[in-house]
């Protein structure tokens, strides 16, 4: 075991600049605007600077590039270990960081500098599932996690073999594959809540309209809501008629509200109620007692209908909640 850290910084886009981190015994990185970090004693005068220097960077562009720049001037240390990546020959080049901070225009086209001496390589086929979704990471630096140093240490000594059977490989890649599951489907929702309340009426039509209905929404009432009216011929003339109540907000809908809703009901129609909030345990009883069929969808069900059904989405619904698809091999 080492108290060293290891630090992943990725030698540009597509690697690169692999061979010339190899070649000329360096880590660099970009955002040169910044200036010379030499003599900036704080990461808050860091991000004060990539402030000024970036002013159309968001809030979020702002803090990650911030905190990249923090780590490679205040936080990396003589001695402590750094991996780099060569994607065309599966190839991790494994050193140690010789130098403190440097900023150099002349050495390449990225001005931040660190001193390396390279310690070898390592394949990446020679290490674990769990190490190589460490070092999958996209961001452009950032520290590997004990195991993950302390096994590549091992495979760059030939002190271990690969590490797993085919069977346990083909375990810890499902359990990664639910847990970037789990992770998109919060991320999804956290885009369903920062939409505004007339963007949430229109992402509930165009899902209906995913699932094969014609929708129409009627002008807002005095609560700020609207419904929507759903049937296959858009015109209420065919069946199923679904009347939809839209609730965007962090409250539950409680059973007054519920009953309220199915009061307004005749037969022959449907009831469909999403709630951002989810429901109360009031409201879920007026739901199952009621003689009108109603369904009730809350957050969570909504962004696994939103994923299920995304492929039919119709363009306006799609700029609402924009996704992309991720292939993932299968075992």
């Amino acid at each position: 075991m080492t108290n060293k850290t290891m630090w992943m910084v990725r030698a540009g886009e597509n690697a690169y600049l692999f061979n010339e981190f190899r070649n000329k015994n360096v880590v660099v990185i970009g955002w040169n605007d910044v200036g010379d970090l030499s003599n900036v004693s704080t990461p808050e005068d860091i991000k004060r600077i990539v402030k000024e220097k970036y002013p159309e960077y968001k809030l979020g562009k702002l803090n990650i590039t911030a905190g990249q720049l923090v780590k490679f001037r205040f936080k990396f240390k003589k001695g402590d270990y750094i991996i780099t990546y060569d994607p065309e020959n599966r190839i991790y080049l494994v050193g140690e960081i010789t130098s403190d901070y440097e900023y150099n225009p002349k050495l390449l086209e990225y001005f931040h500098v660190r001193r390396v001496k390279w310690l070898g390589e390592v394949s990446r086929d020679m290490l674990s599932t769990s190490t190589k979704n460490t070092l999958g990471a996209i961001s452009t630096l950032f520290e590997l996690s004990e195991n993950a140093k302390e096994e590549i240490l091992r495979v760059l000594e030939k002190k271990e073999e690969i590490p797993e059977g085919i069977e346990s490989a083909e375990e810890e890649m499902e359990t990664i594959k639910e847990d970037m599951i789990a992770k998109a489907h919060e991320f999804i929702k956290d885009k369903i809540l920062a939409l505004d309340w007339e963007e949430m009426e229109e992402l509930v039509a165009g899902f209906l309209r995913s699932m094969g209905y014609k929708t129409m929404i009627t002008p807002k009432g005095p609560d700020r809501g609207r419904d929507i009216y759903a049937s296959p011929d858009g015109l209420g003339l065919e069946d199923p008629r679904i009347i939809v109540e839209v609730k965007h907000r962090s409250g539950q809908v409680g059973g007054k509200e519920m009953r309220s809703f199915i009061g307004g009901l005749r037969q022959g129609k449907k009831g469909l109620y999403v709630s951002t909030g989810g429901f109360s345990k009031d409201a879920k009883y007026e739901a199952e007692r009621s003689n009108i069929p109603v369904t009730l969808i809350d957050l969570d069900m909504l962004a696994k209908l939103i994923t299920q059904n995304y492929d039919n989405f119709d363009e306006e619904a799609k700029k609402l909640i924009p996704l992309i698809k991720i292939y993932w091999p299968t075992t």
